[in-house]
């Protein structure tokens, strides 16, 4: 079994052996903007970044808090309060609170030099986000001027993506949430407060059918070539759950085999993964082999959205020797 795991923040790479190169995001998810967001040719940096790092909090005009009442979902709502000091005079052209999502995906980068008769390709990974909901909303009311030293507090219900996506860590991709009081301030930065919003999936959107997730991925069985998967642990299954799997499969060939559970994500640098796996053999699926894998906790729903898709399969296959493996498999949601 390969095992992955993303954002542990243990994973970094030195500007020095990055040449310089640099991936950045728009505020208020510019905290690691630098070389924390760059890798070297076939990296993946952000296996190293957990999506929380990158909202920066607060800026240097205003300091300040942001609260949450509970949990937030795709489809809720966001309740809360706010508490904001100015640090220094404060004129600005419009003060609101707003919701920020941010896509931030690793790009494959290279350039060539030429030093005479001598031509060098340099080639690395560097990731780059830019926000894909801006939501500004007129309550509360935030005063546009402060004077040194003022504060400010209030309470705030908004809604939460009524369609998503979820906050999500593909590995080679993260889509990251953020509530922002910010001043919009002429012909100087902005003044800010942020917090990093988790947002989590709604399990009924996926029962619902809306997006790519649903249909086939929400069945107990699903036929496939002549054989059968079956997955009699509620759907969608919960991350970190164990996931029962039976698989009939009559035409199986002879040999080892593996029931795997595979993550997709279509995100530009992205790769497949295997990320639990149970050992079976050609025999024992003709008649049907039972199998539990467990789904690592730290697994990000199935979605769809921001541009970006992520979904699971389960993989039955057998191994045969000198020729390629048969396999057979079907979607499974999770959220």
């Amino acid at each position: 079994m390969v095992s992955i795991s993303f954002g542990d923040g243990n994973t970094s790479f030195g500007m020095s052996a990055m040449g310089g190169h640099q991936g950045h995001c728009p505020e208020p998810f510019d905290a690691l903007n630098g070389w924390r967001l760059a890798g070297l040719e076939n990296s993946h940096p952000l296996h190293g970044v957990n999506a929380a790092e990158l909202v920066r909090q607060t800026s240097d005009k205003i300091v300040g808090t942001i609260t949450l009442d509970g949990p937030v979902v795709v489809g809720g709502a966001i309740t809360g309060s706010l508490y904001v000091m100015a640090n220094q005079a404060v004129d600005a052209r419009k003060a609101t609170l707003r919701l920020v999502g941010l896509r931030l995906v690793e790009e494959r980068k290279s350039v060539t030099h030429k030093t005479g008769d001598t031509t060098h390709t340099e080639s690395w990974v560097e990731a780059n986000g830019k926000l894909f909901v801006e939501d500004a909303f007129l309550e509360p009311v935030l005063p546009a001027t402060l004077a040194p030293g003022q504060e400010f507090t209030a309470r705030y219900t908004i809604p939460a993506p009524q369609l998503g996506p979820p906050t999500a860590h593909l590995g080679e991709a993260i889509v990251a949430w953020a509530l922002e009081a910010r001043w919009d301030i002429a012909m100087s930065d902005d003044g800010f407060i942020a917090l990093y919003l988790p947002v989590a999936q709604h399990p009924d959107l996926i029962r619902a059918g809306v997006g790519k997730q649903g249909g086939m991925a929400l069945l107990d069985s699903v036929d496939v070539d002549g054989a059968t998967i079956s997955i009699p642990t509620p759907l969608p299954a919960k991350p970190g759950s164990s996931l029962a799997v039976r698989a009939v499969w009559p035409g199986a060939p002879g040999g080892p085999g593996r029931i795997e559970l595979h993550r997709r994500t279509n995100a530009p640098n992205g790769a497949e993964g295997i990320i639990a796996s149970a050992a079976t053999d050609g025999d024992a699926l003709k008649g049907g082999a039972e199998v539990v894998l467990v789904i690592p906790a730290d697994a990000a729903p199935s979605f769809d959205g921001a541009d970006l898709e992520l979904r699971y399969v389960v993989r039955v296959l057998v191994n045969r020797k000198f020729r390629p493996d048969s396999a057979i498999e079907r979607p499974v949601a999770i959220a």
